[in-house]
């Protein structure tokens, strides 16, 4: 389904249930393409973070690096977060949260030029990451969790953060996009 910020989808899984226990679908060609999603996945990454109110963020790569990430937590629960930086969008600077669990098996799409972040809501929280681009670190970029330009309404107190993070620049008003 479509969010307030275009080209930004969350994903309700299907699961069939029977006696030996779920099976569900998380990815095909066929009913992405419906929603004009035709990129790729090239890089597959998962995350696992031991104590609750950790945060990562505010990430993303500059162009002509910028990825689609498809995003689902496997295990525990997370607050995740999308930035819209694309400079012509009607939603330029807004965010989206939406809660990932694994109780709630939702995913979510984030297109190129979008910054990410989530903070978990729970102890041993797991995320898996599809991207659409390889890491290139000469294209890392990212901004401060709590920039008061975006004002993002994290649910849980920040208890860790990783020095990179803690020191990622603020966005200023001149900020052109991406």
């Amino acid at each position: 389904m479509e969010t307030k910020l275009e080209g930004l989808f969350t994903v309700d899984l299907n699961f069939h249930n029977d006696e030996r226990g779920w099976f569900g679908r998380t990815f095909c060609e066929k009913e992405f393409n419906s929603i004009g999603f035709s990129q790729k996945f090239v890089q597959l990454n998962h995350s696992y973070n031991a104590k609750k109110g950790t945060l990562r963020g505010m990430h993303f790569q500059n162009p002509p690096f910028g990825e689609t990430k498809l995003i689902r937590c496997i295990k525990g629960k997370v607050f995740d977060v999308a930035v819209d930086l694309r400079i012509n969008s009607p939603s330029f600077l807004n965010w989206y949260g939406i809660e990932l669990s694994s109780k709630n098996k939702k995913m979510i799409l984030i297109p190129s030029g979008f910054a990410h972040g989530f903070i978990t809501l729970e102890d041993h929280s797991e995320l898996l990451y599809h991207h659409t681009e390889f890491y290139n670190q000469s294209a890392d970029n990212g901004f401060i969790y709590d920039d008061q330009l975006i004002n993002i309404n994290w649910p849980e107190a920040i208890r860790i953060i990783s020095p990179k993070d803690k020191k990622l620049p603020t966005i200023k008003s001149s900020f052109q996009g991406i």
